[in-house]
């Protein structure tokens, strides 16, 4: 393909926060919480500006108790699907995970559609005894956070970090709905939850040694974790090290290390803590994902190649950016037929279409070999989900050219083909919360 259209594909792959998933359950993308003071919003409030005293309240004394403001409960609907694109014969159980919490919202119908509001108090009249699995958590809807005046604190919003949506149907593993950040007035529809029928690959996203760690490495592993979400990553950094200290098996302490000293910008010290929950753990896939987005970031194409080979192998179904990210590397490597089948499987794991940058490689690869109406397709696809791309305007008139082309519309110079984009050539941040 042409020197100049090289170019073009790296604003696809360049977009902030493409290839960055919540890392330590702290939101969803890239987004990092404000920090600063002791405002929940992350504002300095020594900076704050004076506020008049509310009536009958004499300026310098406490505020008496007043009932906080009932958080506004979200409406969640979606729809259950298995892989062949049937819906369970059996009704599935939507549960919210927070953390070691499990808590069940509500079952699918018939046709696998489901609808409730999170934080009503029905949701919590359907627990089932298997919802706490670790005997640990606490969910954060039925007891948030008390404040000194008796007062409940935390917006429902605020208590939802580090939250997802899963389906649960026995022999089956679900997808995952990030609830991080989801507001109330957003749109509730979360699209299609697929379930994937265990027994096809070896992976697993939760480390086997996990149980096995000892108390003083669990309790200071949970305040390296608390560190990290409050963007506190020093602090992090040496509980976490303290929690592998104690017990060096310890894959997920392992995980959560290397991202906190990528956050840190100590990519080689990240680098060494993935291979050592690889070493921990060899099936827990976590850490080649992150090892992933370093190779993604430094452009080793064959590595990541590598890399995003081993996880999508050990699992095929949870990691769709994994399978992008291992047909963007085939492709810069020139094997378009591993690019485009990894691609595919992008897409048909993207139900949410997280990834629409997928349309875009595919519409690259289908021009190289000249099936503009495929080419079409996929183009129209990626400005849907994505029109406020940095390249949208481009890729319309790209679109336009190939639609002529589709069409059998002669133009000028029709030999050289589209002026399509090319190579991708992604540029992403280290994993951070």
């Amino acid at each position: 393909m042409r020197p100049a259209i090289r170019s073009r594909m790296c604003t696809l792959l360049a977009i902030p926060g493409l290839f960055l998933g919540p890392v330590f359950a702290q939101g969803g993308g890239t987004s990092r919480a404000p920090t600063g003071g002791n405002n929940p919003a992350g504002g300095n409030t020594s900076s704050a500006p004076s506020r008049t005293p509310p009536p009958n309240q004499t300026p310098g004394t406490t505020q008496p108790n007043v009932p906080s403001q009932p958080s506004q409960p979200i409406f969640l609907t979606g729809r259950v699907m298995l892989e062949d694109g049937t819906a369970p014969v059996n009704r599935v159980a939507i549960q919210r995970v927070c953390g070691t919490s499990q808590r069940t919202e509500g079952y699918t119908d018939s046709r696998g559609y489901f609808s409730f509001q999170l934080g009503s108090n029905t949701s919590e009249l359907i627990q089932d005894a298997s919802s706490d699995s670790f005997g640990l958590g606490r969910d954060p809807l039925s007891t948030p956070t008390v404040s000194r005046s008796g007062s409940s604190t935390g917006t429902m919003e605020q208590r939802l970090m580090g939250c997802e949506l899963r389906a649960q149907l026995p022999g089956y593993q679900s997808q995952a709905v990030s609830l991080s950040n989801r507001q109330p007035m957003d749109n509730p529809d979360l699209g299609v939850i697929l379930l994937h029928r265990l027994g096809a690959s070896d992976g697993t996203t939760v480390s086997a040694t996990t149980l096995a760690a000892p108390k003083d490495a669990r309790k200071a592993y949970e305040k390296g974790l608390a560190f990290a979400k409050k963007n506190k990553f020093d602090e992090a950094q040496t509980e976490l090290q303290k929690a592998v200290m104690l017990y060096p098996h310890y894959a997920l302490a392992w995980c959560d290390l290397g991202k906190v000293q990528a956050s840190l910008g100590k990519l080689d010290e990240a680098r060494k803590s993935f291979d050592q929950s690889i070493q921990a753990d060899q099936k827990y896939v976590p850490p080649y994902i992150d090892i992933a987005r370093l190779q993604l970031r430094a452009k080793q194409w064959q590595e990541l190649a590598d890399t995003s080979g081993k996880a999508v192998k050990l699992d095929p179904f949870s990691y769709p950016d994994a399978f992008f990210w291992n047909a963007v590397a085939n492709y810069n490597l020139h094997n378009i037929s591993a690019a485009e089948e990894s691609a595919r499987r992008a897409q048909k794991l993207d139900t949410r279409h997280q990834i629409p940058q997928v349309s875009h490689l595919l519409g690259v690869i289908l021009a190289d070999r000249r099936e503009y109406s495929g080419d079409a397709e996929q183009m129209r696809a990626y400005l849907k989900f994505a029109p406020g791309a940095q390249d949208a305007g481009s890729v319309r008139s790209q679109l336009e050219e190939i639609e002529k082309l589709a069409q059998g519309t002669p133009r000028a110079a029709s030999e050289q083909g589209p002026s399509t984009p090319q190579s991708p050539t992604p540029q992403p941040p280290p994993p951070q919360p």
